[in-house]
């Protein structure tokens, strides 16, 4: 069990100590005004910032463009084990973790939060909620915050859950064994979103999903590889066939691979009013 009074434990620039505040995961961090706040509620703070700490996402919480807190569920645990979980009402397979332990670590996560959940949403990550999509990651980027619960065992009393008004995300068709892995995946495709994060903005609009369709195929130096050139349309100079070509590209590989966005992208241009056309009644 950890102890509050215990040194830092630290991990290169990382400086990581228990406490019953939301803990910062840089050392002496830079923090511009505004600023995306991250909070986790985990039974793994270590876990913490994982892939989140490298490349872009990394670099942009060295600048403090984002902040990442994490709360450990166990310091709220009850009792000389500090348990957070107890067995199923009903019976069954597995533990649940407790309502009055959860509660308690979100009232210290939520501390200055907005209050404003369209700003600031509560999230669980459950591989019952709702599937997570660049819309997802566009409406979390867009607001000042996000406080995350990442789950263990058999799940989280639905007393607190209902209690929080929770918002249930999930991954996949597919479960984890706790929901660390889904709340940085989530994390990366929301931070990379926010303003100064990436070097050239204009990459999110071309990329997969941004206009409800697959990303086109990508190519690059050298011209010829293993006897196959890159495609004559895209070194000829003329970005208008250029624009065409991809369009078309990403029409046909969302078409192949995904039916349902394919479906839903036709749907959505069935609804555009076509010029000198009136827009179809429901």
């Amino acid at each position: 069990m950890s102890n509050p009074s215990d040194p830092p434990k630290s991990h290169g620039r990382l400086s990581i100590k228990a406490s019953l505040q939301p803990r910062d995961l840089m050392e002496e961090p830079r923090v511009v005004k505004g600023a995306f706040d991250a909070r986790i509620v985990t039974l793994f703070p270590d876990a913490f910032p994982g892939t989140l700490g490298l490349s872009l996402t990394g670099r942009a919480l060295d600048f403090g463009l984002w902040r990442l807190n994490t709360v450990p569920l166990r310091d709220f645990g009850e009792g000389r084990h500090r348990t957070v979980d107890d067995t199923p009402a009903g019976g069954g397979a597995g533990m649940v973790l407790r309502a009055d332990v959860v509660d308690a670590a979100l009232r210290v996560a939520m501390q200055g939060a907005d209050p404003d959940r369209s700003r600031w949403p509560v999230v669980y990550v459950s591989p019952r909620g709702r599937p997570f999509d660049q819309a997802t990651a566009r409406r979390w980027a867009a607001g000042s915050g996000i406080t995350l619960l990442c789950g263990r065992f058999e799940g989280v009393d639905q007393r607190v859950l209902d209690h929080w008004q929770i918002e249930e995300v999930s991954l996949g068709d597919f479960v984890l064994t706790g929901g660390e892995i889904a709340a940085q995946a989530m994390l990366d495709a929301t931070v990379r979103l926010l303003p100064g994060v990436l070097g050239n903005a204009a990459s999110t609009d071309e990329e997969s999903f941004s206009h409800g369709l697959l990303e086109h195929p990508q190519y690059t130096r050298p011209q010829v590889w293993e006897g196959q050139e890159i495609p004559a349309v895209l070194t000829g100079g003329n970005h208008g066939e250029v624009a065409k070509w991809r369009r078309a590209q990403a029409e046909a590989l969302t078409a192949a691979r995904r039916p349902d966005l394919w479906a839903a992208h036709q749907a959505a241009q069935d609804a555009v009013p076509k010029p000198g056309r009136k827009a179809r009644k429901p």
